[in-house]
């Protein structure tokens, strides 16, 4: 147990009145070792003063809790292999925080490991979220002039919907790779958990996409789906022949279909824009979208996209493997 500073005042006193470091360890109850290394670590010129010695003493406690946690081999060994399987220092902290039941580390610290000076050689940066030195301002897709057939506007969705309380309601868009006539990732994500789907399909056409949307939620539940105006939803109606209602976001309001961006910007990390894939195989697709979905997310309470699909699909009497 560390020495409280009512016992340094003690101590002052009693080291002052010239008493020897084995009677004051005695009177406090304490070894006379560690009065004497009291003694020494925090004295001030020839002798020994209390609110100095407490001043020295949590300078260096400070100092410690500040490095203190790199120092510890399975701490510094978690911390650098989540942040080579991407996850971010906030949700490291956050996993950390949840799985130990207090705060172990701060992103904050773990951000100021990664950039201190004297680990530049580890290029811990690498690691980190997009690599971008420059921010880009994100713009909605070019507005159609074909009208899409019986569009119903996202202004009419249910109030249910929009308070993520409920399983079931997803956003789906494309994303293209280098050439804008060849192959496309379609994406589907779902608005309570966070939890992607994405398939690999030849071309940005109407006929593939409402394929792959077939595709996805075959395996499960939809009872809404918001996109946004792009020519490759105009067959969204045979979705509501499966019972799944259809609505469509503004245009150029992509913060609308806000989790679907975002979660596009993940898959952006591993494929960067003009990114060509031409030769991206769905299996690596595939474990793109297992990594996303099984990394701890802030807005979950740091548990992982698939944690809380579970849980939902077992509230509902059901259960999915990936």
């Amino acid at each position: 147990m560390q020495i409280q500073p009512n016992e340094r005042d003690k101590i002052a006193v009693w080291s002052g009145s010239g008493l020897s470091a084995r009677e004051i360890g005695r009177r406090l109850g304490r070894d006379h070792t560690v009065i004497n290394r009291e003694l020494k670590r925090n004295r001030f010129d020839d002798g020994y003063i209390a609110i100095h010695a407490q001043h020295l003493a949590a300078k260096r406690n400070h100092q410690l809790k500040k490095g203190c946690w790199w120092q510890k081999p399975w701490l510094y060994s978690y911390v650098v292999e989540k942040l080579r399987d991407s996850w971010s220092p906030e949700q490291i902290s956050g996993r950390l925080k949840l799985e130990r039941g207090c705060q172990i580390i701060s992103h904050e610290s773990i951000y100021r490991f990664i950039y201190d000076p004297k680990n530049k050689d580890k290029r811990l940066w690498e690691y980190l979220t997009r690599k971008q030195r420059k921010r880009y301002k994100k713009y909605g897709r070019k507005v159609q002039r074909t009208r899409i057939p019986n569009r119903v506007s996202i202004h009419t969705r249910g109030k249910r919907v929009n308070n993520r309380k409920q399983f079931g309601h997803w956003e789906g868009d494309s994303i293209i790779g280098r050439q804008t006539k060849s192959k496309v990732i379609h994406t589907e994500v779902e608005r309570k958990t966070r939890y992607l789907q994405a398939i690999i399909i030849n071309s940005k056409s109407a006929t593939n996409t409402i394929e792959a949307q077939k595709k996805i939620f075959a395996k499960l539940p939809a009872k809404t789906i918001t996109m946004d105006n792009g020519l490759e939803f105009v067959k969204h109606e045979e979705l509501n022949q499966l019972g799944i209602k259809t609505y469509f976001a503004d245009p150029y309001c992509s913060g609308q279909r806000g989790t679907n961006e975002n979660t596009n910007g993940l898959i952006r990390r591993y494929l960067p824009k003009k990114t060509s894939f031409e030769n991206l195989s769905q299996e690596e697709l595939d474990d793109i979208v297992f990594e996303i979905n099984n990394r701890p997310r802030k807005v979950l309470q740091f548990s992982t996209p698939f944690e809380v699909l579970q849980k939902s699909l077992l509230f509902n009497g059901g259960a999915f493997r990936m």
